[in-house]
């Protein structure tokens, strides 16, 4: 038996392992590359090591104003679409979570159902009802496309973080003269934090990332954001600067990796208390 689960043990160490290796790799590979020059990118046979490294890639992308009005943007958005995605998540969730009505339950589900969608399809009606809003090539389009998208999800998990809280906090409050929208500011929302948390972190992810509503509802290159920018200013049909584009990708990428390493922990337990508590 000891050795039964030895072996098991060490197979399922080994394809963890392996797992991580593949996983991993892309992002090895995106770092190695920023760190050659374009002559060496395209190199036959492959190197899996940078041999004479070089910071040419992201001094060239720094210089590049493009790319710096990128950056701005994306954070610009991803900001603020983070902001409007919590407070009507909260909103949303919390009034699921405490007024019961007819039909409730059906629109809870009609909301989440729209996840099912393909983006693209959403970007149709999107498109058409912000052209004649004039809303095109602005902040505000990408911003509310993005907590369209996040939105969702994040009124699911919150309510069930609400689910959790009972009642008679909000009971007791109220016999202590407390108005509703004290109670839930002062007394449910701080209970509710490690899933506004997760949720903060959901949607600003989602929106830095974007790439479609950047690409289709801004034209303007000075409102580009990161991932439509730098494929459409170093990635072309008759040039391609993959050191550029790479070492944008790695800078760009950065932020949200360090940012994640060091928030994962209450992101995943903001994940789990919901779906466990729920």
């Amino acid at each position: 038996m000891k050795r039964r689960a030895m072996i098991s043990k060490t197979l399922t160490h080994s394809a963890l392992i392996l797992l991580s290796l593949l996983f991993f790799f892309p992002l090895y590979w995106m770092i190695i590359t920023s760190l050659k020059p374009n002559s060496e990118i395209l190199k036959l046979p492959l190197r899996f090591f940078v041999t004479n490294p070089t910071l040419e890639n992201f001094t060239r992308t720094f210089e590049d104003g493009l790319f710096v009005i990128y950056y701005k943007n994306n954070i610009i958005v991803s900001a603020l679409t983070t902001l409007v995605t919590i407070f009507l998540a909260t909103m949303a969730s919390y009034a699921f979570s405490r007024y019961k009505f007819k039909g409730s339950g059906a629109l809870q589900m009609l909301i989440l159902s729209t996840q099912m969608f393909p983006a693209v399809v959403l970007l149709i009606s999107l498109y058409t009802m912000y052209s004649k809003l004039k809303l095109l090539n602005t902040y505000a389009a990408l911003i509310l496309a993005c907590s369209t998208n996040a939105l969702p999800m994040s009124i699911w998990m919150l309510k069930s973080f609400f689910d959790t809280v009972p009642s008679s906090l909000e009971e007791s409050a109220s016999l202590d003269g407390a108005s509703k929208g004290y109670t839930l500011v002062k007394i449910i929302i701080p209970l509710v934090k490690p899933g506004i948390l997760a949720v903060g972190l959901y949607s600003f992810l989602l929106s830095w990332e974007d790439f479609l509503w950047g690409l289709n509802l801004v034209t303007k290159i000075d409102m580009r954001t990161l991932a439509s920018g730098i494929s459409l200013s170093y990635l072309g049909e008759s040039a391609y600067d993959w050191g550029k584009a790479i070492s944008a990708t790695v800078a760009a990428a950065l932020p949200v990796m360090i940012a994640f390493i060091f928030l994962q922990k209450n992101f995943i337990a903001g994940l789990t208390a919901g779906a466990v508590k729920g």
